[in-house]
């Protein structure tokens, strides 16, 4: 079993009671479907009440630490270089019809750096966590990126943009280079869960554009001490700040950026 540190254990209560919250409304989603008005305001509320959860129990340990939020305004606390980067419920759309792919995430960024990560799937009873220089563990067995070297061989994930959203010409000319040169692409509609699922060796890489800190804060950490790498989709070093993210262990990250730049170059018109 995996040593947690005070940081750690005051991390995973906060997101253990979130996570219970968040299973006990989605066990209502179900019931929702059928109505009328539909369960979306019911899903807004949970993952309002999630993130005031996390935010109400991280501040009680560690009152001077600021906060950035998916829900609401940041705020920073009295120690300036600490903060916590909370998304209470990725996957919101899978959430919202009942589908279990969705995550609580909850990283602490000191000095600009994010030095724990703990990513919860309620719905599939998995928490992964990392500390920066102890290694990433599922449910406290350590864990590994892949070691595949082949793409042909490679399991990729991928986000879809939806509606409202930019990089759909980017998105389909990735997916129509990537399709026929990997062995499958998935898309579970969560960026925590898949940078989880690549720190776990269950898919080779992922890569997606236009994220927010609080979708990918976590799960960098766990690809990190996973033994992964991160860039962004062009190879720069910070995904933070640009919202573009690849994930993937050191066989697969120079062939995949490079197919990235060579998909660019066949771009799709839509």
């Amino acid at each position: 079993m995996a040593f947690q540190s005070p940081l750690l254990n005051v991390m995973h209560q906060a997101v253990r009671k979130a996570s219970r919250g968040l299973v006990r409304d989605f066990g209502e989603v179900e019931k929702l479907q059928v109505s009328r008005k539909g369960p979306g305001d019911f899903v807004s509320l949970a993952d309002k009440k999630a993130e005031e959860v996390l935010k109400e129990s991280l501040a009680q340990a560690r009152p001077k630490f600021g906060f950035l939020c998916e829900e609401s305004q940041p705020i920073v606390g009295e120690d300036p270089e600490r903060r916590w980067i909370i998304d209470p419920l990725d996957g919101t759309t899978n959430f919202l019809h009942g589908i279990p792919f969705f995550a609580v995430s909850v990283a602490l960024e000191e000095k600009g750096q994010i030095t724990a990560a703990v990513v919860a799937l309620p719905a599939l009873d998995e928490v992964f966590h990392a500390e920066k220089g102890q290694g990433a563990y599922l449910n406290n067995q350590r864990i590994r990126v892949s070691g595949r070297r082949n793409i042909e061989d490679a399991l990729l994930a991928t986000g879809i943009p939806h509606m409202g959203r930019s990089h759909s010409a980017e998105f389909m000319s990735d997916l129509a280079y990537f399709s026929p040169r990997v062995s499958g692409i998935r898309r579970f509609g969560a960026a925590a869960m898949d940078l989880a699922y690549v720190a776990a060796g269950r898919c080779d890489g992922f890569w997606e554009r236009g994220l927010a800190p609080w979708d990918i804060a976590g799960g960098i950490l766990l690809v990190k001490e996973a033994g992964g790498y991160i860039s962004t989709t062009d190879g720069q070093a910070n995904p933070m700040e640009s919202g573009d993210i690849l994930a993937t262990n050191d066989h697969l990250q120079g062939k995949i950026l490079r197919m990235l730049k060579e998909s660019r170059g066949t771009r799709v018109n839509v």
